[in-house]
């Protein structure tokens, strides 16, 4: 069993081809930026977006008075049943135990399209590896069952980990935020010295591996960062296939508003094409093939 907030099907950004992409709950960094709040904490949370209450009172009961005008109850008298009696969508629920079952049953429906267009599984967060034993589950079933499968992971764990999932995986999509280990921390709450090794034994088994990093504004949107950080990927060597530069995603806002917490990013924006390109272009001078997402 696992607790998966999501699984995304016909995705297109999260490895090549079409994929299914599976979200784990569970993080162990807290990015400042984080766009999917609701994939931090492993526990199961309730999301509720006001705007969207149609005043039925199904959430508690059928009780019209007790639901207000058009808008949801306090969140405390608020249950799991109650994001399940919502027909409107005002009241979601971000995280459901699954068995390996339920999971595959999904993944299955679209092998054809990844068989066609080069695509797969991805399995996503959070952080897959605050679950590592259901995500091995996964990965293992898929290999048996032929379908190609990626993992998207910010690599802050014990190498053992990755090491044990390896003969089961076609891709790694790693994340390098930052090298300055003093920003880093105060930025996603983690050091990076233990991502800097796993990048490096990665590099060494020969598995393809994409280098990613958010360019996030005041933290890492300058030339100085970006390429310093490409020079890094540069000496891993092993089987790169790019260096690829993700813009700043401001669509959490909302997401922090229904889990009732503050966004730290709430009102930053995303770089315009012209400073991405000339940060994808800085990277490029590197000598590294280099993609912006």
């Amino acid at each position: 069993m696992g607790m998966i907030t999501e699984i995304q099907r016909f995705s297109l950004k999260d490895g090549p081809g079409i994929r299914s992409t599976v979200f784990f709950k569970g993080c162990n960094a807290s990015c400042r930026w984080c766009h999917n709040p609701e994939t931090l904490s492993l526990d199961s949370e309730l999301l509720i977006y006001p705007e969207r209450c149609a005043g039925c009172g199904a959430c508690v009961g059928f009780d019209r008075a007790r639901a207000g005008r058009g808008l949801p109850p306090p969140r405390e008298e608020l249950s799991w049943e109650s994001a399940a009696l919502c027909f409107s969508g005002a009241l979601q629920a971000a995280g459901a135990e699954m068995n390996l079952s339920q999971v595959l049953d999904q993944l299955e429906q679209d092998k054809d399209y990844y068989l066609a267009s080069g695509g797969g599984v991805t399995l996503s967060g959070g952080e897959l590896m605050m679950q590592a034993g259901f995500a091995a589950e996964i990965l293992r079933a898929c290999r048996e069952k032929g379908i190609a499968a990626a993992i998207e992971t910010n690599l802050a764990y014990d190498y053992a980990l990755l090491e044990g999932l390896l003969p089961c995986l076609d891709l790694v999509m790693a994340d390098i935020k930052a090298l300055d280990e003093g920003r880093h921390r105060a930025f996603t709450g983690i050091g990076n010295g233990v991502i800097r090794e796993n990048a490096a034994r990665l590099a060494k088994t020969g598995l393809p591996y994409i280098i990613r990093s958010p360019v996030i504004p005041g933290f890492n949107d300058n030339r100085a960062d970006i390429k310093a950080i490409a020079a890094f990927v540069r000496g891993l060597g092993g089987n790169l296939l790019y260096y690829e530069l993700l813009g700043f995603n401001p669509l959490g806002d909302s997401k922090y508003r229904a889990l009732g917490r503050e966004n730290p990013y709430g009102g930053a924006r995303l770089l315009d094409d012209g400073a991405m390109e000339a940060l994808a272009a800085a990277a490029a001078e590197t000598g590294i093939p280099v993609r912006r997402g």
